[in-house]
């Protein structure tokens, strides 16, 4: 094992402990304000650190069927826990329920399918997780990240037009491209999700760092905790 093979792996070893770090900080801060968004975020943020934490150990050659299976789950689980998060700039109660009720549906679709489901032969090369899934997989996880991606993109724009806050527009932006990243390991470009959880994860601690904390007694729409 060479320089190269430590580095890559301390480098995933340490960005899977940082999305705890802000998974975490979320959390804390839905603890105090009792917004939903928060909940949603640090809960987004979580399942990706676990998709990191088994990208680091299936590279340093802790293979397993569950983890293959998990990670299947956490690639588009991810990216429709973080639009949850969108819904209060939508200004629907009854947009956000719907959109709501069927992002943990097909979730949980998703997460029972990719467990009970075989998994080809030779989804690892050289450490990394690059093997198709089956295509009922690919299907049921399309159906979270491609609504998804479109409400992190409307909110974004809903955004922007009502609060100008360059905090927002980073923490919609990292949450976009960590979405992105998961449509790419389901469209069979698994590489592109390592990329995308690198720079995403930068732009959303920048973003959660320099963000204002929320006030309980004020109005959800008019917080940028409401947008990833």
């Amino acid at each position: 094992m060479d320089a190269e093979f430590y580095g890559i792996a301390i480098s995933l070893l340490l960005l899977g402990l940082l999305l705890w770090v802000l998974s975490i900080r979320s959390l804390w801060k839905f603890a105090h304000s009792r917004l939903r968004p928060e909940a949603m975020w640090g809960s987004g943020l979580a399942l990706a650190a676990a998709a990191m934490n088994v990208e680091m150990l299936v590279y340093v050659g802790i293979v397993t069927t569950p983890l293959l299976q998990s990670y299947i789950f956490l690639s588009a689980a991810i990216v429709g826990v973080l639009s949850l998060g969108a819904t209060k700039i939508l200004r629907s109660p009854r947009l956000e329920a719907g959109y709501s009720a069927y992002t943990v549906l097909t979730c949980a679709l998703v997460g029972v399918f990719s467990f009970i489901t075989p998994l080809p032969d030779g989804m690892v090369t050289n450490g990394i997780i690059t093997g198709n899934p089956p295509l009922l997989l690919l299907i049921l996880s399309s159906l979270v990240t491609v609504p998804a991606t479109v409400v992190l993109l409307s909110a974004t724009v809903l955004s922007l037009r009502r609060s100008k806050r360059w905090q927002t527009l980073l923490m919609a932006a990292g949450a976009i491209i960590l979405g992105a990243g998961g449509v790419f390991y389901i469209a069979s470009f698994p590489v592109a999700l390592y990329y995308a959880e690198f720079i995403g994860i930068c732009v959303l601690f920048v973003g959660l760092l320099n963000l204002p904390q929320p006030s309980p007694t004020a109005s959800p729409v008019g917080q940028p905790a409401a947008v990833p």
